[in-house]
């Protein structure tokens, strides 16, 4: 029988717990005088693992990890995991700001399992259901699951939300056997591999990096099959990393950002969507472009780019997918039978409010739909109240394009936790019980 049992009162509760609840967790490990509970549906840490490709590197520098930006001197910084791992030296002969993706993912487990008494993997948050006292909110029962249905009650004064991002398709596409994200890449690898299947051809829907990755990967998986990129580019667009650029991803500027009209806003994220959105790293769309030049030369052509098309239909074949193509310039259609269409079509921040079940009412909602977050990351209530909820990530409309990145988790961390900070010294001062 499924039941209920309360854990001990804490003053923050996290609702998730990937980069940005992590970079929390060490701040308030750092501090030593707060209580907090993390709450984690997966049973362990993960970060993006089907997408951990072993040569593909960070588009982030390693100074933005989960403490520098912050403290400078933590000793949970990616320096000091690369000191521990005795690689520090060879890192820095290495002569680079962006590391491979699957070492960032061992200090990403590495920092988690150092703060893994604050965490409760393995139960997913279904409610937060408000405490009333004198009809003000003075705190949040956070109501976490496991699969077997039993359920902890946790009571906190501030409930910090990081559901993450979710993969996104195409309406009216199912992801299944042949029909693949690239959130799940390398598992279905994995799959094909231990199946002993010889795929004939891939088909790539996307122009990100992502898109290209997932490129590069299977043309270099299987040395006898056809890779088809495909997108409505003429080709892969270069990221724009340049350094001015790059301060759209700056602390200061997200909080510029926060305080602009909403028409600078748009303007904002229009001007400075090439240093994110559809995109890819410039080293990589040469690496491509020479080995489809080369099999071009030799007439092997494995590696092929669709450029100007997109995939109207998908339709079951024997063991595979039909994709009908048609090119957008002149209306042609053509049929790939493929082993996997992989979409690599992004991921949409998941709704917070959504998430939060009875509490969510509380949350005020903007002309457009979108939660109100304020400057301090504290989600906008309908009444006044003693307690708070907090948001790490889902906030592009209020912090522009470093929301759902990783460059600001350091700092948005140490934002989140200083305000949880002052409000209980506030509260101290006129004696409201914490």
């Amino acid at each position: 029988m499924s039941g209920t049992r309360r854990m001990p009162d804490v003053e923050t509760a996290g609702i998730g717990f990937g980069p940005s609840n992590l970079a929390l967790a060490i701040a308030i490990h750092e501090d030593g005088d707060t209580s907090a509970q993390f709450f984690e549906r997966k049973p362990e840490f993960a970060w993006h693992r089907g997408m951990l490709i072993d040569d593909a590197t960070m588009q982030v520098s390693f100074l933005k990890d989960l403490a520098t930006m912050r403290n400078p001197s933590s000793d949970f910084s990616f320096v000091s995991f690369l000191h521990q791992e005795g690689r520090l030296v060879d890192f820095i002969n290495y002569k680079t700001l962006y590391p491979l993706r699957i070492e960032f993912h061992a200090y990403l487990e590495w920092a988690a399992a150092r703060v893994d008494d604050l965490v409760t993997y393995g139960h997913e948050v279904v409610d937060v259901v408000p405490v009333e006292e004198d009809d003000r909110v003075v705190a949040f029962d956070v109501v976490a699951e496991d699969r077997t249905g039993d359920r902890i009650v946790t009571r906190a004064r501030n409930v910090v939300l990081a559901a993450g991002l979710t993969p996104v398709v195409p309406e009216g596409v199912e992801c299944g056997p042949h029909v693949w994200h690239t959130s799940e890449l390398l598992h279905r690898i994995d799959e094909l591999k231990a199946a002993g299947a010889t795929p004939e051809r891939f088909a790539v829907v996307g122009a990100g990096q992502s898109a290209a990755e997932a490129v590069a990967h299977l043309h270099r998986e299987f040395e006898d099959a056809e890779v088809c990129g495909v997108f409505s580019k003429f080709g892969y667009t270069p990221a724009d990393d340049s350094a001015f650029a790059n301060r759209i991803f700056d602390p200061d500027a997200a909080a510029l950002f926060h305080g602009a009209p909403p028409e600078v806003k748009d303007s904002l994220i229009a001007y400075h969507r090439s240093t994110n959105y559809s995109v890819v790293d410039g080293e990589l769309i040469e690496s491509l472009y020479r080995e489809h030049y080369r099999e071009r030369v030799l007439g092997n052509e494995r590696l092929r780019m669709l450029g100007t098309s997109r995939i109207e239909t998908l339709t079951p074949a024997d063991g595979a997918v039909d994709a009908s193509v048609v090119a957008l310039a002149t209306g042609d259609r053509s049929v790939l039978t493929c082993d996997a269409v992989v979409y690599a079509t992004g991921y949409r921040p998941i709704d917070p409010i959504g998430l939060l079940g009875t509490a969510g009412e509380l949350c005020r909602r903007d002309a457009d739909g979108l939660t109100e977050v304020l400057g301090d990351n504290r989600l906008a209530l309908h009444d006044d109240a003693d307690a708070a909820i907090f948001l790490q990530g889902a906030a592009e409309h209020a912090f522009g394009l470093t929301s759902t990145l990783l460059s600001m988790v350091a700092v948005r961390a140490g934002q989140v936790f200083d305000a949880t900070k002052a409000r209980r010294t506030a509260d101290a001062k006129v004696g409201v019980a914490a």
